[in-house]
């Protein structure tokens, strides 16, 4: 066993053996677990991992499918990201900020050009952002709750950012607190990968980030400082995606034990080309569309109640197929570079890798709009005190859409009233009618509730949640 942390690779790998033996009933009853809304445990999700089957596999999908529509329903939060600033002082072999890699043009927005990003961002529809940043003493808990408080506090028409969450290096407790107090959403912090051998080949030694275990209970650090509402991630394609699961649901269950709630979210980053970056070109562990599929779905039944974030690395037509399988969670009109949302394309020199989806907010939610999908902006949860336990509480058994759905409905609304298309016009209100149709048959009472906050929206009123 690795010493000095939660992670021991060789139970991991003995679960991953191990679960090669399951058979069919076994799988189907991991399933059912998994349907009644209780987490699964590794050796659990290990078996599950090594179906094979075809008809398994499709009842692994309609599983995750079903578990999705009963806990959040058919809506799909949407956010962006905003790149803030890309000096690194480490060297990460598969990432274009790696500190050594010169041709990448270094970059912080000063506070004049945030601004701007933020307005422009606003002008699109935009509620909740993710604010990026690289690992450099630049970036410490000050900057960081700086940036939080211009982003809140910029406004541009009816447009404003509701919740800011955030994408930085591991802090220490003091730093958190001070995020905390500036209003932070979701701390995230991606491990990478939960392999120690091959996260010491990926991070070279006497950088900050080669120090797996600052890294791995950053996430602790953050809830110790009260930051309840936390996100975790693997970069798939650095090692087995088997083994990537069974580390982030091993991370999930360290966090439930210790804090009493598991991560907020899940994302799962497939590793993406980068400028003058040559891994993984040729990568051994690369994850085809077909595993994606199937990693997402199963994480969405080992932790049936937590979020679940696709981002547009991916392109179009994977995000079409995996979107069904528990996702929870997408970015859309996404820019990546440093001062991004100024430019109509790739700008590779300011990038950390490139992006597969570069369609428009709008385009995206008129897509989903046909589909049946409901687009929420909902930030109504995290100013109503429902975070960390208070929210699972609600999650795990499905309560959580007593809120989500209206919440949607409220914000979907706004948006076809100040930012939509035409098209998108047409095909929200219809989706907003059989949501609407929906409530009726839950409680006619929710049903005029949500209709009386309609009404004052037509009005001009904003920001409404229940």
């Amino acid at each position: 066993m690795y010493r000095g942390d939660f992670i021991n690779d060789e139970e991991i790998l003995s679960f991953l053996e191990e679960g090669k033996n399951a058979g069919k009933d076994e799988i189907r009853n991991i399933i059912s677990k998994s349907l009644s809304k209780q987490r699964l445990e590794p050796i659990e999700t290990a078996k599950l991992l090594q179906v094979e089957d075809k008809d398994l596999i499709e009842e692994i999908f309609d599983a995750a499918k079903k578990l999705k529509e009963e806990i959040y329903g058919n809506r799909i939060v949407f956010f962006a990201p905003l790149y803030i600033g890309n000096k690194c002082i480490n060297n990460c072999v598969y990432c274009g900020f790696r500190r050594d890699n010169h041709s990448i043009v270094r970059k912080t927005l000063t506070r004049e050009e945030l601004v701007e990003q933020v307005k422009i961002l606003e002008s699109k529809g935009h509620k909740r952002l993710i604010l990026v940043y690289g690992e450099h003493p630049d970036y410490d808990g000050d900057f960081i709750a700086e940036t939080m408080r211009i982003v809140y506090s910029t406004k541009n028409g009816k447009g404003e950012i509701r919740r800011v969450n955030i994408n930085a290096a591991p802090l220490d407790v003091e730093d958190y607190k001070k995020l905390k107090e500036a209003g932070i959403g979701t701390f995230q912090i991606f491990q990478e990968t939960y392999h120690h051998d091959t996260y010491k080949k990926m991070h070279p030694k006497g950088d900050r980030k080669s120090d797996f275990a600052w890294r791995l209970y950053g996430l602790d650090r953050a809830m110790e400082a009260g930051i309840d509402d936390v996100g975790i991630g693997a970069l798939f394609g650095l090692f087995d995606w088997k083994y990537e699961v069974l580390g982030l649901l091993t991370h999930a269950i360290h966090l439930e034990e210790t804090f009493g709630v598991g991560p907020h979210t899940i994302s799962v980053p497939r590793i993406e080309p980068a400028l003058n970056t040559e891994y993984p070109e040729g990568g051994k562990y690369l994850v085809s569309d077909e595993d994606f599929k199937k990693l997402v779905a199963i994480i969405r039944l080992s932790v049936p109640y937590t979020g679940l974030i696709l981002t547009a690395r991916e392109n179009a037509d994977i995000r079409r197929e995996v979107l069904p399988l528990g996702v929870s969670q997408i970015d859309a009109g996404s820019r990546i570079g440093i001062g991004g949302y100024e430019e109509e394309d790739y700008i590779p020199d300011k990038e950390q890798f490139q992006l597969g989806d570069m369609r428009s907010l709008d385009t995206v939610i008129n897509e989903l709009s046909k589909e049946g999908y409901i687009t929420s902006f909902c930030t109504g949860c995290y100013r109503s005190g429902r975070t960390g336990e208070n929210f699972m509480s609600m999650a795990k058994p499905g309560l959580i859409q007593d809120f989500c759905i209206p919440n949607a409905i409220l914000t979907f609304k706004e948006y076809l009233l100040d930012y939509a298309s035409e098209d998108t016009i047409k095909s929200g209100n219809a989706v907003i009618e059989k949501e609407l149709e929906k409530l009726e048959k839950i409680s006619p009472k929710l049903r005029s509730t949500v209709e009386k906050k309609l009404k004052l929206i037509e009005k001009g009123q904003r920001d409404l949640y229940l």
